[in-house]
């Protein structure tokens, strides 16, 4: 099971560690068993068991999206990267880049930004933010 698997002793890891591990291997799982759901319903013959498990999948999602919120609020650096990419229209690798020309103190040859418009924005440094 995923969720046993530390790669440090569990003594030596810090409370907020193994915490976040937890989340992790939760998370890990429960896309795992959307990705299981999915591929069921896909190759089942039944209807009625294509949407029963069309509807797991979507409780597993909810489940997925509750421990990645768990981990937003619990994580700093989760939530500056969380905040930078999710919900915008800007190409993913165009918000990558304008992200990395910012920290430079560059602006973007391609023009995109992190929010999704026409200027550059940082969110600033998240180490050791609480």
């Amino acid at each position: 099971m995923s969720s046993e698997v530390l790669h440090a002793p569990r003594e030596v890891l810090s409370l907020e560690a193994r915490l976040l591990h937890n989340a992790i291997a939760s998370l890990m799982e429960e896309l795992e068993a959307v990705d299981w759901y999915r591929q069921r319903a896909d190759d089942t013959e039944d209807a009625a068991l294509r949407d029963i498990l069309l509807h797991n999948m979507r409780e597993e999602m909810e489940h997925a999206s509750m421990v990645l919120e768990w981990i937003r609020r619990h994580n700093s650096d989760f939530a500056g990267h969380l905040k930078t990419y999710l919900f915008t229209e800007t190409p993913i690798t165009g918000i990558e880049k304008a992200v990395e020309a910012a920290d430079a103190g560059t602006r973007p040859t391609n023009g995109a930004s992190p929010n999704g418009g026409g200027a550059v924005v940082t969110i600033g440094s998240l180490k050791g933010a609480r």
